[in-house]
This record gives structure tokens, C-alpha cells and sequence, in this order.
């Protein structure tokens, strides 16, 4: 019986590594590229149309980040497929993968064989996070849940008025050149502002910096209510 086809849209971007990509999976007789994007938001708009089977993304890229991309799409489409590709996959990159839907996490330093292992693995309806068990992956999410948790309740009072409100503007999923037009200042301004916020805070990853973020917006607005 003849395998089915599978259809891989491709989102990173740095070119020299997505056109490896493809390369290496035009090789594969049952997978077809059927689209690619270089950024967030090139990728939400073009996703839907190419109709794939899996994304195969990179977790940071210019405008929206994988995952906050992700969520986007999964607003429409809730059955997509995602496999992230990163050169950073610590516990915290992993729960901000499972947070945003996605099915799966591998390095960019991986070898052809896992990486057509993990393609398959998804495509199953399971779950591939650098060979992790369920167990494993359930006790980094109360770990992180845990500590977001906690975090959030922290004094924030250490940071400048300014900071809090790039700390707000970022947990309403705001982009870097969005927070510098509403503020009215450079992108580089800030970037500054956010490592700052991530020092003061030690937040050690973007991710990280992303939960806490969305974490204190809401944490706001249920006071407000």
C-alpha cells in the first residue's frame, strides 16, 4: 500500500537553513513542499491557502515568533500539525512550544533520520520533544506553571514606567516595531527596554519573557474586572 503524501509547509528565517530543508525533504518520496515563509507573519498569511499537513517553524522569527504565529492560525484551524525547529531547546523553549499548540520540538542540530522520525511521529497524532516521555513533558508544565505562576506575582515595582509599559504592550502580543510606533521611539529602544525588564526580572529566555508577559496582562485585567 502506497504511503500517503505529506504535505510540509516551511516556515524560518534564515534562507541558507530553510532551503536546506527543503532540499533534504524534496529527497523523501512521500513529502512534498507546498510552501514557505521567512517570518510570522508572512507564514499566517500564507498558511491556510498551501493547505498543508505539518509546519515545520522556527520558534524565533522577525514580526511574530513561531509560537505566537501558531496561535494565530490555530484560532481558524485547531487540527494543524506543528513541528518547531530550534537551536534552543531547553525546558522553557518546550513549554512554550506545548503552550502554543504545538506537537513538537527539535533541534536544528539534528540528523536527517530524527528529523523524518519526528515528521512521522507528528503526522501519527503524537507528540515528539526530543525523544521526552509524557511523564517527562507533564512535569516540565507544573514546573513552568509553577514558576509563571509565581513570577506573576512578583513585585514589579523595580521596573520604570516605561518598562511596564513595554511589559504590557508585549503581553497583548505586540511586536517590537508595533511597541516602537505606539511609543513613539526606536525598535533598538525597545529591545533595550526589553532586556532590562528580562534582567531586572531574570528571565533567562525570550519565551520565558513572553509568558510573563501575558501572565501579567492578565493577572491585570482580573484585578481591573
Amino acid at each position: 500500500m502506497k504511503n500517503k503524501t505529506i504535505r510540509v509547509f516551511i516556515a524560518d528565517d534564515h534562507n541558507l537553513f530553510r532551503e536546506g530543508i527543503i532540499t533534504l525533504l524534496e529527497k523523501q518520496n512521500d513529502i512534498i513542499i507546498v510552501g514557505e515563509a521567512e517570518d510570522g507573519f508572512s507564514l499566517i498569511a500564507h498558511y491556510n491557502e498551501k493547505k498543508p499537513d505539518i509546519l515545520l517553524a522556527d520558534i524565533s522569527m522577525p514580526g511574530k515568533n513561531g509560537p505566537e504565529a501558531v496561535k494565530s492560525i490555530k484560532n481558524g484551524n485547531k487540527e494543524i500539525k506543528v513541528l518547531f525547529l530550534s537551536q534552543h531547546t531547553s525546558d522553557d523553549y518546550i513549554f512554550a512550544v506545548i503552550q502554543s499548540g504545538g506537537n513538537g520540538l527539535l533541534s536544528k542540530n539534528c540528523m536527517k533520520s530524527e528529523l523524518i522520525l519526528a515528521i512521522n511521529t507528528v503526522m501519527k497524532g503524537e507528540k515528539y520533544f526530543l525523544g521526552k516521555t509524557q511523564k517527562e513533558l507533564d512535569a516540565i508544565m507544573n514546573r513552568f506553571n509553577l514558576l509563571s505562576n509565581k513570577k506573576s506575582k512578583e513585585n514589579t515595582d523595580v521596573l520604570t514606567k516605561k518598562e511596564k509599559e513595554v511589559l504590557i504592550l508585549v503581553g497583548e502580543n505586540n511586536s517590537s516595531k508595533a511597541i516602537a510606533e505606539k511609543l513613539k521611539v526606536s525598535i533598538r529602544t525597545v529591545d533595550s527596554h526589553r532586556m532590562s525588564i528580562m534582567a531586572k526580572l531574570q528571565l533567562k529566555s525570550l519565551p520565558g519573557f513572553i509568558m510573563f508577559a501575558r501572565d501579567f496582562v492578565r493577572e491585570q485585567n482580573s484585578v481591573n474586572l
